[in-house]
């Protein structure tokens, strides 16, 4: 008697939980048809216009993204790669209603923009932001977007990966982006990357082209910070010396056997840089050793303001304590010769290889964490 009831408590837990995945039942308790009806409302279409001077034939190129209505005044974010360098702007709303829209910032670094509808319609359906901080690996997300121009397109899968850099070049570009597996598509990009509770926690922006369901999005307390400067300034104000290189350790030292100093190693100085006015010099001889490719025969920089740079993190913490039109004061090697230079820091202009390509480009990925001879441009 006692092993038929036992029997028959397995069954009824076990049909429970059959019921429950047949069910299907969609984040916070919701189906998923009901968190698509809950959050697509406030997903565009956006359609930006721009033309190729450089040609006389086939000169206009029409770009789709998406993106996601933030307010009741019409701001609508998406990636600055849809948006950047286009004329005529217009937005499609989920009830097919089209506006033209103006752009009030973009940051092609952080492949963040905000556009405004002017006149701005009545009744705006509204995305609500969550927290990317909180993010945890193997929940559940959902993309919607415009993938391939098809309007109001949704993808499911769950965080692969957070705090991922997918840029292994100049610092500004490291940006800790999340992975997922939800499929996107060229036309997702700028759209939401939505929680469990139908929060925004990201926005699509790229994926690897050579792999399967491999996709990224830019955390939304990122675009949070962001925000404010883009609508105030119209871009992201950052700091510029104009020296790009590689971090130099003892280790490294060892294998090049040569007699360097231990610092940052300036491979090569940006064109009208503050480093340049300063008289900052680049390498000229190209060099591999135990697969750590470097230009030899610049300038080190040792210290900066009396901070020692003994550390790739030490780089990363002296480049966030910099300001537009501080003076700082650097001490570098050159040909084992101690110098000194006083220099003024300016606004980093957008410079070659920031853009980043969209949702099909060819990202490569690395380590979350600086590593001795990673390239860094600052």
């Amino acid at each position: 008697m006692k092993k038929a009831i036992a029997l028959l408590f397995f069954l009824g837990l076990l049909l429970t939980s059959c019921a429950g995945m047949s069910a299907s039942p969609g984040p916070c308790g919701q189906p998923l048809p009901e968190l698509f009806k809950k959050v697509s409302p406030a997903v565009v279409f956006i359609s930006a216009i721009s033309i190729d001077q450089n040609k006389l034939n086939s000169r206009l190129n029409i770009g789709i993204g998406s993106g996601f209505i933030l307010s009741d005044e019409g701001l609508i974010l998406t990636n600055s790669h849809v948006v950047y360098g286009r004329q005529a702007l217009s937005v499609t709303l989920d009830d097919g209603r089209k506006f033209s829209a103006i752009l009030l910032g973009a940051d092609p670094i952080y492949d963040l923009a905000i556009l405004k509808i002017p006149n701005v319609p009545s009744e705006l359906p509204k995305a609500v932001l969550g927290d990317s901080s909180k993010l945890q690996i193997g929940e559940e997300v959902i993309a919607i977007g415009n993938a391939l121009g098809l309007e109001q397109t949704l993808t499911r899968g769950v965080i692969s990966g957070v705090n991922r850099l997918i840029q292994e070049t100049k610092m500004p570009l490291m940006l800790p982006l999340i992975q997922m597996d939800a499929a996107i598509n060229p036309g997702n990009s700028g759209g939401p990357l939505v929680n469990s509770c139908g929060e925004v926690i990201g926005i699509n922006t790229a994926t690897i082209s050579e792999a399967q369901n491999i996709g990224f999005a830019i955390p939304i307390n990122l675009a949070k910070k962001t925000i404010p400067e883009l609508i105030k300034e119209g871009r992201v104000i950052r700091p510029w010396l104009g020296v790009n290189g590689k971090y130099i350790e003892k280790d490294a030292l060892a294998l090049l056997n040569t007699p360097l100093t231990e610092g940052f190693l300036i491979e090569t100085v940006e064109p009208g840089s503050p480093a340049q006015k300063a008289g900052l010099q680049g390498g000229e001889l190209p060099v591999m050793v135990a697969g750590l490719e470097v230009l030899l025969g610049g300038d080190i920089i040792t210290h900066i303001n009396e901070m020692a740079i003994d550390s790739p993190e030490m780089i990363v913490k002296i480049y966030r304590s910099l300001k537009v039109g501080q003076e700082i004061a650097i001490t570098y090697s050159r040909k084992g010769k101690q110098m000194k230079a006083q220099i003024i820091i300016s606004e980093r202009p957008i410079l070659p290889g920031d853009l980043l390509s969209g949702a099909s480009s060819g990202l490569m990925p690395q380590s979350r964490n600086l590593r001795p001879g990673l390239s860094l441009g600052w």
